[in-house]
């Protein structure tokens, strides 16, 4: 399984994909402690995610796979 360098800083929120500087994202980070990423950080893409019992995975096109 690749799995994305996390070598550049994220950029945008991974649950509503707006910038992390455009108000407040507390509500993504409590729902982000039971939901798996939407979005990808550093591109805002919309991700393809597969959840399964044993945990979730998140592909963006462009930075690669992220998992629980």
């Amino acid at each position: 399984m690749e799995t994305a360098a996390h070598d550049q800083a994220d950029v945008y929120c991974d649950r509503c994909g707006d910038g992390l500087g455009d108000g407040d994202h507390a509500g993504c980070r409590a729902a982000r402690e039971l939901e798996p990423p939407r979005y990808c950080g550093r591109c805002r893409r919309r991700m393809v995610v597969q959840v399964t019992p044993l945990g979730w995975t998140a592909r963006c096109a462009e930075h690669g796979t992220t998992a629980s």
